[in-house]
């Protein structure tokens, strides 16, 4: 089943059978009514805000209400401060799902405290990352046209609410300590930015690059890149950040595949990264660019820090791979159809530990 606003129909490959219009209310309604007849045992809700249709995707609610197989809802974003509207739709939802995936402690526990949600029916599934090998950047720079340079990477969709300005704003003083660093913004623009303001924002960034004189140092990679390509960016980056302003913030893929690479983290201490970057996988610092500059530095100065802080964080996160993550998933549906309990989730010191 596909979810696509009205004017992106497509195309899908030929097993998507359904789609839903994100904004026309009856296809809700009538693709659920479809599910409950073709033979669906379990049906996987991805619930985003921005994503479903209706006043704060009032419309997912219509969808579940009509659904008659077992609901699982897997949650990308728990507001720590709904408005009475959110706080209502996400309660609405999690009542009819068998279980609730988060993907982090932080996220299960903003459901049984803010929402009040049985932890017994919320389960911690860890966001999946690919298995990619540990290798020395050094290795991956020369296919990228990097060759000596020391790599800070950002990447993912590009709108306002990444706090990239931050690190932009901290590369003069990077710059001057270790003179080949280079900054490189991946990624293509957010959907609905580009609908909405069209390439303001991504404008916006180039010209406070050129006012601060860092054509050589910048550079935007203006486009998506497959799977494979963003693999050889992780493994040729020295450090990976995430400057997000957004303290709330309850999970980032961004962070994950960083750590995934192996890859020293630098990163605002919004809740996700709080919690994956612990005991010394990563290095929280705040959205000043003075914090970012002292840490860049810092960290590309040190090589044996640096790789040991990308190892801790490698090692972190071999329970999050993409396997491991459709197992979990598989135990829970099995549970879902099976009409069996949910398991509550843990407090464990590891996320990685806490896939169910």
């Amino acid at each position: 089943m596909a979810l696509h606003p009205s004017d992106e129909p497509g195309p899908y490959p030929a097993e998507v059978r359904h789609r839903i219009r994100r904004d026309v209310e009856t296809d809700y309604t009538y693709v659920a009514r479809a599910l409950n007849e073709c033979g669906v045992k379990v049906v996987c809700v991805q619930h985003e805000y921005g994503i479903w249709g209706g006043d704060d995707g009032s419309y997912v609610l219509d969808f579940v209400h009509a659904l008659r197989v077992p609901v699982v809802a897997t949650l990308h974003t728990v507001l720590a401060q709904p408005t009475p509207a959110q706080r209502e739709i996400l309660r609405g939802l999690v009542s009819v799902a068998h279980t609730s995936v988060v993907m982090s402690r932080a996220g299960a526990s903003l459901l049984t405290s803010v929402y009040g949600v049985d932890p017994t029916r919320v389960a911690i599934v860890p966001h999946g990352i690919p298995h990619l090998p540990l290798v020395a950047a050094d290795t991956a720079k020369p296919r990228l046209g990097l060759k000596d340079r020391a790599v800070i990477l950002s990447f993912g969709l590009i709108g306002p609410g990444k706090g990239f300005e931050s690190v932009i704003e901290s590369m003069p003083a990077v710059i001057k300590a270790v003179p080949s660093a280079c900054y490189v913004i991946l990624g293509a623009t957010h959907p609905g930015v580009l609908a909405r303001d069209g390439e303001a924002y991504r404008d916006g960034l180039k010209a406070r690059v050129a006012a601060l004189g860092l054509g050589e140092h910048v550079q935007f990679v203006d486009r998506f890149v497959g799977r494979v390509e963003l693999g050889t960016w992780l493994e040729a980056a020295d450090i990976v950040t995430t400057p997000y302003p957004n303290l709330d913030q309850s999970t980032s893929g961004t962070l994950a595949y960083g750590m995934a690479a192996g890859k020293a983290i630098v990163s605002t201490p919004y809740a996700y990264a709080s919690e994956l970057l612990a005991e010394g996988r990563g290095r929280l610092v705040s959205r000043t660019p003075e914090a970012f500059s002292d840490t860049f530095i810092e960290l590309l100065g040190d090589n044996e820090l640096r790789v040991a802080m990308g190892r801790r964080a490698y090692e972190h996160t071999r329970g999050m791979v993409w396997w491991e993550v459709g197992a979990a998933y598989r135990r829970i549906f099995d549970r879902a159809i099976g009409g069996g309990a949910s398991v509550p989730f843990r407090a464990t010191s590891s996320l990685a530990a806490a896939v169910v």
